[in-house]
């Protein structure tokens, strides 16, 4: 592989790992510095919930010590730091060292290994200098006939990022799959004629 191959194909997806970093790093300190946590009641209810889309979407200040949907946090601090932290960091080395060994993924899979990776490590610059817990902000409610509960769990830019990412790469992997086992047929019926 060149240098500009390797450049342009490996290196430049990477801006937008540096990107979701970026904004969900900014994001979150806006928060902190101008939106109360949820539970202080002595800050007025003005203040610590800000409609952004009526009463659908609103702006709060909340910590998970946990990962998506606080699974986890019943578990004792060590656990806690050995999963969310140690293992999380194993697994966004192991992930860019795949990324950069491998030469098989498409231009769309690398951007979406790249937001998933920028969000992960979002999150985990959190778990590391935020010992209260992953800042989240993003709150959402929608009707009952949607969700049962009528609330999605609070979130955060990285992890929009991851999810959203995630499932771009599931998708092109299926779509891949898909293609591959077309191809496949396509070969074999030509072989039988």
């Amino acid at each position: 592989m060149s240098k500009k191959t390797f450049i342009i194909t490996k290196l430049l997806p990477l801006i937008l790992c540096l990107f979701v970093i970026g904004a969900d790093q900014i994001t979150k300190a806006i928060v902190v510095k101008n939106i109360p946590l949820h539970g202080d009641f002595t800050a007025p209810v003005e203040e610590r919930e800000i409609p952004v889309a009526g009463d659908y979407i609103q702006l709060i200040h909340v910590r998970n010590n946990a990962i998506a949907f606080s699974l986890g946090s019943g578990l004792s601090d060590t656990a806690r730091v050995i999963l969310f932290k140690v293992m999380v960091l194993i697994v966004i080395a192991a992930v860019f060292v795949i990324y950069f060994r491998n030469n098989e993924f498409t231009k769309l899979q690398r951007w979406s290994i790249c937001g998933i990776l920028g969000g992960g490590l979002g999150n985990l610059i959190d778990r590391f200098f935020r010992p209260a817990g992953v800042v989240d902000f993003i709150d959402c409610w929608f009707p009952k006939k949607l969700i049962a509960s009528g609330r999605w769990p609070t979130f955060n830019v990285a992890d929009m990022a991851v999810v959203i990412c995630g499932c771009l790469f599931i998708l092109t992997f299926v779509l891949q799959v898909i293609e591959d086992m077309k191809k496949k047929k396509a070969s074999k019926d030509k072989a039988d004629e």
